[in-house]
């Protein structure tokens, strides 16, 4: 999948919805920006048998734009879904001081590399609003994630990649408290951990109301998780600069 397609894609989606809502202030469009930073980001592939090396400490990540956007309809007082669509692109460059087996390639000492990780994310969420009060809200719910992910690495004339698609299910929790004039706190994410991996993916951030139908906001998101298998080692943290919007429709 190509991440700005999709990201095209659910904004075309989330316009023909907003066309056929059959009720006014249940559609709400989500979307953010910013930055975002690479912190660990260690790589084994094969997971028995490859060299273990970090496109963060060994070689240099820069800080990536990214962009985000979620769509949401209530199905009623306590019940919303929602669509989201997720692309990261990080790039690396650098020298290792020993040799590399990645895949089947073997990458000599000393070799200027350029890595692309690549990890776009697709999920569709139900929530259910346990609690709702004056001031705060907290939802629980599901979280069906596809993963189209990929890790290529060139240099001496080589090029290997590995690429990785699959269906991660996952928790979804929202926290709000809104402690009055026209500010609120947001804790939300979804995240999940079992033996064969785990997946974080959450904001903590303020938004402030500008009008009926829209608020801003600013905040702080971590992405994290991997797994550890024969077929792959690979964990990664990330850490995002955000600012958005949220628009009701």
């Amino acid at each position: 999948m190509n991440g700005m397609r999709m990201l095209f894609i659910a904004a075309a989606v989330s316009a023909l919805l907003a066309l056929t809502a059959s009720a006014a202030g249940r559609f709400r469009v989500d979307l953010e920006s910013g930055a975002a930073f690479s912190g660990y980001n260690d790589i084994r592939i094969p997971g028995k048998g490859g060299t273990l090396f970090s496109l963060s400490r060994q070689l240099q990540s820069d800080p990536v734009p990214f962009v985000r956007i979620r769509t949401e309809y209530r199905l009623g007082q306590r019940h919303m879904v929602s669509l989201l669509a997720a692309p990261l692109r990080v790039k690396a460059r650098g020298r290792l001081d020993c040799d590399l087996r990645y895949l089947n390639d073997t990458f000599s000492s000393g070799t200027d590399l350029s890595a692309l990780y690549r990890f776009d994310s697709y999920r569709a969420t139900y929530r259910w609003e346990a609690l709702q009060r004056e001031k705060i809200t907290l939802g629980l719910g599901f979280t069906a994630k596809i993963r189209d992910a990929s890790i290529s690495l060139e240099g001496g004339g080589r090029k290997a990649e590995k690429k990785n698609t699959g269906f991660v299910p996952i928790v979804n929790f929202h926290l709000t408290w809104h402690p009055g004039l026209k500010w609120k706190a947001i804790f939300e994410g979804d995240a999940l951990a079992a033996p064969q991996g785990r997946a974080e993916d959450v904001f903590c951030g303020l938004s402030r109301q500008i009008t009926d139908r829209l608020w801003l906001k600013a905040g702080y998101r971590i992405l994290e998780g991997g797994a550890d298998n024969d077929e792959v080692y690979t964990f990664s943290l990330f850490h995002y600069a955000v600012i958005g919007a949220s628009i009701k429709l």
